[in-house]
């Protein structure tokens, strides 16, 4: 049943809805994306010493993500979806105008954070506004075709990011943020119905959170498939953030990176529209279970090979290892966030702000500690998948509970 007929008449058509939703989501992926290509000249201009240290452009980010989830999931309960969005993308514009004349890396870095903190709400608001019109399958069916759509934005965006650091320096890049928010506000603004009406709306105070808090927390199935989610994510922050590095001093590919990194995006992508379509079939829980066994055990292997070739893979071997497992990525993304979600409809606001915060604040220090790790070998970052992937299969099996409580999902 639709939450929106019942504010502004009848909700978007799929073919509109799900590039609206898509667009929100990919606001996150560009400003992480896109200034991949840009790390190391910031890092230049901005006087970083220590070359792990501009991992810090990107952990900032999504560590002001994990602190803004918590504010716009909750905020949006209380007055509506599409104000929450609109407070967040206006945060996260400021963020781009800081960044854009920050003199020092500690003010780039604080332009980040902003940047994450606003962004967090098209990112997790959008989620709760397709909880609203859709659940179980169908709503799997959606995210995964919306996440689809995401991804090619991380295909593009380093190429994109690339050409404007060649032509009008990497300060530009951000300018390209605040246009492209722009959009995306105008765009929900003028098409996109309210789906939270008032009679359904909920007092924003610390006592009213903390109690939607205290039982989504007491929810087994949102904890498990949440933390999964958090190990899940773990592995690719690591990723991510070291990417460059990986490429270029590992592999000395630094002019083709774009062209690499977005081949693994793209697998992802295409990974996520299979799965939209096997997910009808098999159900959320059992592929998402396969997915995690795959990337632990083929992992596993990975990393005891490494000790054969001093830690780095011949160059074909490398991207096979990560085409498997990002295709692996794209099997779960979308799956374990419907299953977290499930549960959680009459609460889909804060709901969503607790899965989204929870996983971000597993995944933003563990990566971190990953990517820090970086020592021009794939060692951590494998090794990392095999752990996470094993976590991920604990907390997938703990939250789905025996066999006889198992459900449609």
């Amino acid at each position: 049943m639709s939450a929106v007929g019942e504010t502004a008449g009848e909700r978007l058509r799929a073919g509109e809805f799900i590039p609206l939703v898509a667009l929100h989501f990919s606001l996150v992926a560009l400003a992480i994306d896109g200034m991949l290509p840009a790390l190391p000249e910031l890092g230049h201009d901005l006087g970083v010493t220590r070359p792990n240290d501009v991992q810090y452009v990107i952990v900032s980010l999504f560590f002001g993500l994990g602190l803004g989830q918590v504010l716009f999931g909750p905020l949006s309960d209380r007055i509506g979806r599409k104000p929450a969005i609109y407070a967040g993308l206006a945060v996260f514009m400021a963020g781009c105008v800081v960044s854009v004349v920050a003199p020092t890396f500690e003010a780039m870095i604080a332009g980040r954070v902003l940047q994450g903190v606003g962004v967090a709400a098209p990112r997790i608001v959008m989620v709760a506004l397709v909880r609203d019109q859709y659940g179980g399958r169908p709503m799997a069916r959606i995210m995964s075709f919306a996440m689809a759509v995401f991804i090619l934005v991380p295909a593009v965006a380093p190429a994109l990011g690339l050409l404007v650091l060649r032509t009008v320096g990497w300060r530009s890049i951000f300018i390209g943020f605040f246009v492209i928010a722009a959009i995306a506000f105008v765009w929900l603004l003028l098409r996109q119905p309210e789906t939270l009406p008032a009679a359904r709306r909920r007092p924003f105070s610390l006592r009213t959170i903390a109690r939607a808090v205290r039982e989504v927390l007491g929810i087994r199935a949102a904890v498990g498939y949440t933390i999964a989610t958090g190990f899940a994510f773990s592995p690719f922050v690591a990723y991510l953030s070291s990417a460059p590095q990986m490429f270029e001093q590992g592999y000395g590919v630094r002019d083709l990176f774009v062209a690499w990194f977005a081949i693994l995006a793209l697998v992802i992508g295409a990974a996520s529209i299979v799965n939209g379509r096997l997910v009808m079939r098999y159900g959320m829980r059992r592929l998402s279970a396969i997915a995690a066994t795959a990337i632990a055990l083929v992992s596993t292997a990975a990393w005891l090979g490494l000790f054969s070739v001093d830690g780095l893979f011949p160059f074909w071997l490398f991207m096979a290892y990560f085409l498997f497992v990002f295709m692996c990525v794209g099997l779960l993304v979308g799956n374990l966030n419907a299953l977290a979600m499930e549960p959680l409809g009459h609460i889909a606001g804060v709901g969503a702000a607790v899965v989204a915060s929870l996983a971000t604040l597993i995944a933003v220090p563990l990566g971190g500690i990953v990517g820090q790790s970086f020592d021009g070998t794939l060692y951590a970052q494998v090794g990392a998948f095999a752990v996470f992937g094993a976590g991920m299969l604990v907390a997938i099996w703990w939250a789905g509970g025996s066999p006889r409580r198992r459900g449609r999902p």
